[in-house]
């Protein structure tokens, strides 16, 4: 009886992985789709780490989608939540202010998870 072959690895699922980046971002701080997606091997898919954020609600465990916004510190995602205003208003009670629907001081609490990570 010859010995049963190694089972080859679950796929990955890119959202997930994208789930789990964000959870990592601190209270207060704030990360963009590109640098996660840069993290993750996606060079290009910061449209693709958008479209995980927008299924965010659908994951088994809470994912701060608030703290991801674009490379240049605007709240782009958030017609995607329940209220135009509840990213903001969830960025605002971490302590982060949000004026105009642009991060104050986004390089400050910019979280790159290629360098906290690495």
């Amino acid at each position: 009886m010859k010995p049963a072959a190694p089972k080859p690895p679950a796929p990955r699922n890119f959202f997930q992985d994208v789930h789990e980046v964000v959870r990592l971002i601190p209270r207060g701080r704030v990360s963009t789709y590109g640098a996660i997606a840069h993290y993750l091997g996606a060079r290009h898919g910061a449209r693709t780490v958008g479209y995980a954020m927008m299924a965010a609600h659908t994951a088994g465990q809470y994912v701060p989608a608030h703290r991801v916004i674009n490379r240049l510190g605007h709240l782009t995602g958030r017609l995607h939540f329940a209220t135009p205003f509840a990213m903001q208003e969830a960025l605002e009670a971490e302590g982060v202010r949000v004026h105009e629907d642009r991060v104050v001081e986004f390089g400050k609490l910019f979280w790159d998870p290629a360098v906290e990570l690495a």
